[in-house]
């Protein structure tokens, strides 16, 4: 097997652990509802034009009462509207909104997900055992402000891309690949769901995946495909990306991986000592072949 594989092999298996561990994960059909409807079409570079094949929202239900009752969650969505979305617009970080990361940060270390994880990156050498040092460690990974636009001061950081979304130039979506912000975003009218993406015409997904790819406009700019898991715990994607960050030192990082029936790409920049951008793109699931 070669090196490449192995290691693969090896994350593959971590990724599975923390899969099975993640109990916060919602149950589809039940904690929500999507609608995928239509195929999305084809949308040219620089364009922000995209057909609309899906008139209704994604998602027909969520129990947001759940989500609330879930401390990551409750956490994770208090972090949402600290963010200015247009980069080139500086961030400032109240010491409230710096309590609030903390927060959420503390809150995703009581999960057994996230001690998983922190278990396999001491183990790698990546990591130090203690909490206090590895909760600082991933602030700096996905709080740390950095610079992403070069006019403008600190206007970005790996979570406001990831999980909130951010605008460049007014001209394109940059980031937001989290259901949550996704759904908040659609409740609000920020967002219109434009239909799903596939490779063809039987690739067609189903409404109880937990990774789809999506087309969608956001605040009047298009998003040609983002790939995002649904349902999942905020924790999971802390943990799966922070994992996939810390184990390589390349610009980009691109592993393929299998986590439960999808087989995935995921994807992450880097941003000197922070994450740039992190996603996951499904390339196909057990139950047909994409």
């Amino acid at each position: 097997m070669a090196k490449g594989q192995q290691a693969n092999k090896e994350l593959t298996d971590v990724l599975n652990q923390l899969w099975r561990l993640d109990t916060n994960r919602l149950r589809p059909g039940t904690d929500y509802i999507i609608s995928l409807q239509g195929r999305a079409g084809y949308v040219a570079q620089g364009s922000n034009y995209a057909r609309d094949n899906a008139r209704a929202p994604l998602f027909t239900y969520v129990n947001e009462d759940k989500l609330k009752g879930i401390k990551t969650y409750l956490h994770f969505m208090n972090l949402l509207d600290n963010y200015e979305v247009s980069t080139g617009v500086s961030e400032t970080v109240t010491s409230e909104e710096q309590k609030e990361n903390m927060l959420f940060i503390d809150s995703i270390m009581e999960t057994n997900v996230m001690k998983c994880a922190h278990k396999y990156l001491v183990r790698k050498g990546q990591s130090q055992s203690d909490p206090g040092q590895f909760k600082k460690q991933l602030y700096d990974i996905w709080f740390r402000l950095y610079h992403r636009d070069r006019s403008g001061g600190e206007d970005s950081c790996g979570f406001e891309h990831v999980f909130v979304g951010e605008t460049k130039f007014d001209r394109e979506i940059m980031g937001l690949h989290n259901w949550i912000q996704f759904y908040l975003q659609e409740k609000n009218n920020h967002i219109d769901y434009k239909g799903y993406k596939a490779r063809d015409r039987k690739d067609t997904p189903d409404e109880d995946d937990h990774v789809l790819n999506l087309q969608f406009s956001w605040r009047g700019l298009v998003k040609p495909i983002g790939g995002s898991f649904i349902g999942v715990s905020p924790e999971f994607e802390v943990a799966l990306f922070t994992i996939i960050f810390l184990m390589s030192t390349e610009k980009r990082t691109s592993v393929v991986v299998k986590v439960d029936e999808y087989v995935l790409e995921l994807v992450v920049y880097r941003h000197r000592g922070s994450i740039g951008t992190s996603y996951p793109t499904l390339l196909s699931s057990n139950h047909k072949d994409l």
